[in-house]
């Protein structure tokens, strides 16, 4: 006790690092302890187990029952040079705890025959030691795994599971039941193999294989003995007998069950969609456990005969029958689905969704897809859905004034919308771009400024006039819009009739008489008229004598160059630099012309015999009102026509604000179809990749925007923007006072002048433009807190905080109906202030305290003059409770709009500068409880609403619980799984606070459950950003790619091919990628171009021209000729 009593020595404490000489022999008196080193005066090394006696195991058994002890395990182990200590207690009522010693069980009986004590005892002294990093105590006693740690098959004994004693401790022992503890297995168990071998997977997939289920009562137990109580402990084997039903069957007693089931379900509620559905998704799994194709087949033949019975039922549901054509999609040829879209489509003229499945097979069908095809297929389609909407338009409101548009129109003109969309996607990705932007001007001009018409016919002879004419249409330069052009053209009409009236008049009017023309006279005008004609025929005769000699100047060209103009398919083309200057020259046309141009314009010659092949391709840049006429359509709500306004600007890159709600139709088509990385994706990914490598600078890391880096288009997009800012200003006439609008025209503006980097201006450049619209209209204060945020992102805060000032105080004055919209200013204001707050500038958050404070008391605004009192906080807080009150009966009623999520913003902002970030969740949290879950899913300010809360969380992650953060992630992404905002925070969180292979796990959890685009590139960025495994990504592309609906993504092919080639290195993978691409999406110009540009290396020239051709066949628009490149190297040369 004495050297117990020392201070510990500063030796070390393993013999590697003592710097004296170790001790050669142990002494083997267990007294003579001075000359060992302490660390082996543990027991563990000086108890000689072989002496140790053990009870049998039945002694044991009974001994245990008899005394109810409580077993212990205790074992001391060394692990990287500390005692560890590992014990399982299994309390009991009362008494005390005894403990049972777990090496003075073990024998050498009890191991595995030939196992010995310690690893080396057979060879070596008995005091040898051995460090195991994991420290098992099994492996040290057994000599190999415990098998009552392995899970293994038993014999059914359904006694057992009826009395709740299978796998359960009993009350009675304190050791497993119904398992003797043996510690070696048997022969016939060693036969038989472990868990994981053939045997038991055979077994384990057979469908004789009876299987257990343990049924849960229908009623609760309480119901059946509410009369009395029991005395008896219902877990005992005397106590009563339990409501829980097992159920033993097989995979084939379970189908005969289940099918049972849905034919009496189908019987009853024949009209429920669900339960058809249901039944058709069992037949799939069916299907999945047959290992014979032709089985597989027969159930595939059932699944559609059950589909064909609901439809009949059921002829007008959707789901149905997009779940029906699906299943006819995987048995019958292409030419036999097509038929069958045909004949439902016939029958459904007027369902969107069913128009939108079928466009996106046919487009993906690569035998059949053409873009006249496509084209046709798309104006059956709009001129159908027009025709239901104005149907539907009529049966709603006969008289025709119907103010409040029927939801179910203005639900079908937004898919109408959809579709139309989807027809400009189909324009510019196939090069069409002019003909795109040709059509965004029609129906935007026909749809938000007509005039007042009384008939479609006559509406449409009035449009005719106005395309062919000079007129400038919406997004050019003089542009008015087609209702306030047809009024001045009008004016100008009465304005010449008078004039020539009065010129009539002076000269003496007109009488009414005439002199007959003398036969003469109609002679010589017939002959001088056959004079012209021919004439002309001479002029027309010499006209192609000309070109017959162009063209013959053209070919002996040619052939001086060794080109043979007559054969087509003998061009000679030496190497694939050819290839790649075309390319390169059809990218470069693509970017610069996506104007429509006009038929009367001076760069255009129609009679000029001597035009050039430039020239001849601006002829295909004229669009015609045949071009345009098919796709016209009319819209009657606010709602569609907000819509098509607000994805015209997103189509063109616009920066616009939130919109739509992420899960909306339209936002997962635009996912979809894209075939670049949007700005506003690139910005999130950009943010992601700078957190993901701001740590560890990795080597092998990219972002992903590098993997889709295309060509310099900053001219392109220059012009772009001011073509979006004259379009977005005269919309802005059909909606008055739309924030939204009115922001993305400054932004627009700002980038036309700054060239895609607006933050490289000192001054703001949208200033002027900004100053002109508020001259038009000095009530609109929305619009000064959208100029105010813009002044602010330039670093003028003074002048910012001027405008906010000046709208806040003005607020008195104006209308009722606007005053609501002031909750935005109010919330704006505050925002900027804390954005620029910084640890030189602490005034920031007291004068957003004093805007909150002002807003949340009702008083009238003052500018800041210092920090508000106590009273004024306890005013504003008591004012945000009461309209909080206010708002959630509003809520209840389903109006929800801008000004009220301000509000909440505006309160929980509020609590999180004065009483701390605890009561300001809290605020939210109870927000989110006021809606229910449905609604939350499709409105647009409750997900902003969500993606505050988020915001808000990831800004207080020191002081929260991690799990706090990851479970709201995890709820919004159930809620809203399209959300690049969510994406952004699960992966920032999870990189900072857990494991890649947690956030791994997650990403393949959600593309499984609700596959998207979104949630493909945010993992992509993760592992490309973190240098992930090559075979991981590579299995993204592939896992992604075999959904139905991101099989036809362009995005997700480029970015694989592009992987393949310069992350991977494999340039043969990449050929086989392209060629899987272009079959899957035949559409997609830039993604055939890729080919030409990226895979030049590996593609021979003759692939590279049968490639050319294919394009060709497809109907793609190619500007370039070959030739062209082929005259130019000549000259070069």
């Amino acid at each position: 006790m004495a050297e117990e009593d020392q201070p510990p020595e500063t030796t070390s404490l393993f013999p590697v690092f003592v710097h004296h000489q170790p001790p050669q022999a142990l002494p083997s008196d267990p007294n003579n302890r001075a000359a060992a080193p302490e660390w082996l005066h543990s027991t563990s090394f000086n108890t000689d187990l072989s002496v140790i006696t053990t009870p049998s195991p039945n002694t044991t058994s009974q001994t245990l029952k008899k005394k109810k002890m409580k077993i212990k395990w205790k074992s001391l182990m060394l692990t990287n040079g500390r005692r560890n200590t590992r014990c399982r207690r299994n309390e009991e009522s009362g008494g005390s705890r005894p403990s049972y010693n777990y090496a003075a069980t073990l024998s050498s009986s009890s191991r595995k025959p030939g196992t010995q004590k310690w690893a080396s005892s057979s060879t070596s002294n008995e005091k040898d030691y051995y460090f195991d990093s994991r420290g098992d105590r099994d492996n040290l006693a057994f000599g190999c795994i415990y098998r009552m740690d392995v899970a293994r098959y038993k014999i059914y004994n359904s006694k057992k599971i009826s009395d709740h004693n299978y796998f359960r401790w009993s009350k009675g022992v304190g050791h497993l039941e119904g398992d003797s503890d043996i510690d070696a297995l048997d022969t016939r168990l060693r036969s038989g193999g472990r868990y994981w071998s053939a045997k038991y997977a055979a077994i384990e997939r057979h469908k004789n294989l009876k299987r257990v289920r343990v049924l849960a009562p229908s009623k609760p137990l309480s119901s059946l003995v509410s009369d009395y109580i029991p005395l008896i402990d219902e877990g005992s084997a005397s106590g009563p007998v339990s409501s829980e039903k097992v159920v033993e069957e097989s995979w084939e007693d379970e189908v005969l069950r289940k099918t049972k089931e849905f034919n009496k379900m189908t019987r009853e509620r024949p009209q429920d969609e669900s339960i058809w559905l249901a039944f058709a998704e069992f037949q799939d799994k069916v299907a999945s456990m047959q290992p014979h194709k032709g089985a597989r087949l027969q159930i595939l033949e059932k699944k559609i005969s059950i589909l064909e019975k609901a439809t009949e039922i059921n002829p007008d549901s959707e789901d149905l029958l997009l779940s029906l054509m699906n299943a006819y999609q995987t048995r019958d040829s292409t030419d036999v689905l097509i038929r069958r879209w045909v004949k439902i489509l016939t029958s459904n003229s007027g369902s969107y969704k069913l128009w939108r499945e079928f466009l996106r097979v046919v487009q993906g069908e690569f035998s059949r897809f053409k873009v006249s095809e496509m084209r046709k297929m798309y104006a059956n389609a709009i001129q159908a859905l027009a025709g239901a909407c104005i149907k539907q338009h009529r049966q709603a409101h006969p008289s025709g004034n119907a103010t409040p548009v029927d939801p179910a129109v203005v639900q079908l003109e937004i898919g109408l919308v959809d579709i139309f969309l989807g027809l400009c996607r189909l324009e510019w990705q196939s090069g069409y771009q002019e003909l795109a932007t040709a059509l965004f001007q029609a129906e935007m001009e026909y749809s938000l400024f007509c005039p007042l018409v009384t008939s479609e016919q006559s509406k449409r002879r009035l449009f005719e006039h106005f395309w062919s004419s000079n007129g400038a249409r919406i997004g050019e330069d003089g542009a008015l819009g087609w209702s306030t052009w047809l009024e001045k053209e009008e004016e100008q009409r009465q304005r010449l009739i008078s004039e020539e009236a009065s010129s009539i008049v002076e000269e003496g009017g007109w009488t009414g008489w005439f002199e007959p023309l003398s036969k003469t006279e109609e002679t010589e005008m017939a002959e001088n008229t056959t004079e012209k004609d021919v004439v002309v025929e001479e002029l027309d005769d010499g006209s192609d004598t000309k070109d017959v000699e162009q063209k013959d100047d053209i070919e002996s060209l040619l052939k001086a160059l060794g080109i043979d103009a007559a054969a087509e398919g003998d061009i000679k083309i030496k190497d694939t630099e050819t290839w790649t200057k075309w390319s390169k020259a059809e990218m470069a046309r693509d970017f610069d012309r996506w104007m429509p141009l006009r038929a009367n314009t001076d760069r255009v010659s129609h009679d000029d015999a001597t035009a050039d092949a430039e020239d001849d391709e601006q002829l295909l840049s004229i669009i015609l009102y045949e071009d345009v006429s098919d796709y016209l359509f009319s819209l009657s709500s606010e709602e569609a026509r907000l819509s098509l306004v607000s994805q015209f600007v997103d189509f063109y890159e616009g920066r616009i604000a939130q919109w739509t709600c992420t899960n909306s139709s339209n936002w997962v088509e635009k996912t979809l179809s894209l075939d670049s990385l949007p700005y506003s994706l690139v910005e999130d990914l950009r943010k992601v990749h700078d957190v993901l490598t701001k740590k560890l600078a990795n080597p092998l890391s990219i972002s992903l925007e590098r993997l889709l880096n295309s060509s310099d288009d900053s001219n392109m997009r220059s012009n772009m923007m001011r073509f979006l800012r004259n379009a977005i200003l005269l919309c802005l006439k059909a909606f008055p006072q739309n924030y939204i609008l009115e922001g993305a025209a400054l932004v627009a503006e700002e980038l036309s002048n700054t060239r895609m980097n607006s933050a490289s201006c000192s001054v703001t450049p949208c200033r002027a433009l900004a100053k002109t619209l508020l001259k038009n209209n000095r009530q609109d204060v929305l619009l000064c807190g959208v100029y105010a945020q813009r002044e602010a992102f330039f670093g003028n805060i003074d002048h910012s905080r001027k405008v906010f000032d000046m709208a806040l105080s003005s607020v008195e004055g104006l209308p009722l109906d606007v005053k609501p919209n002031v909750s935005l200013l109010y919330f704006w204001y505050a925002e900027v202030e804390l954005a620029n707050n910084s640890s030189e500038n602490s005034e920031s958050s007291l004068r957003a305290m004093h805007i909150l404070s002002c807003f949340g008391s009702g008083a009238k605004y003052s500018p800041f003059k210092g920090q508000p009192s106590s009273l004024q906080k306890l005013r504003a807080r008591q004012g945000f409770k009461d309209r909080m009150k206010m708002l959630s009966s509003t809520w209840a009623r389903g109006i929800i709009d801008d000004s009220s999520a301000a509000l909440i913003c505006s309160a929980a902002l509020f609590e999180e500068l004065t009483y701390g970030w605890p009561s300001a969740l809290e605020i939210l949290e109870n927000s989110f409880t006021m809606v229910l879950p449905e609604r939350r899913r499709h409105s647009r300010q409750l997900e902003f609403l969500f993606n505050y809360y988020v915001r808000m969380l990831y800004k207080n992650r020191t002081e929260l619980k991690i799990s706090k953060i990851w479970e709201a992630i995890g709820k919004g992404l159930q809620i809203y799984p399209f959300n690049p905002q969510l994406h952004e925070a699960l992966v920032e969180i999870s990189y900072l606070y857990t494991s890649p292979n947690k956030l791994r796990w997650t990403f393949d959890d959600y593309c499984q459950k609700k596959p998207s685009v979104i949630t493909l590139l945010y993992a992509l960025s993760f592992e490309l950003s973190t240098g992930g495994s090559q075979h991981r990504i590579r299995g993204l592309f592939e896992r992604a790619l075999e959904d139905d609906k991101l099989h036809n993504s362009v995005i997700l092919w480029r970015c694989f091919i592009e992987f393949e080639r310069s992350v991977a290195c494999n340039i043969s993978a990449a050929k086989r990628v392209f060629f899987r691409a272009i079959h899957a999406c035949p559409w997609s110009k830039k993604l055939w171009l890729d080919g030409f540009l990226k895979l030049d290396s590996i593609l021979t020239v003759k692939e590279l021209s049968d490639l050319q051709e294919v394009m060709r066949d497809k109907e793609l628009n190619l500007r370039t000729d070959i030739y062209e490149i082929l005259l130019q190297d000549e000259m070069d040369t």
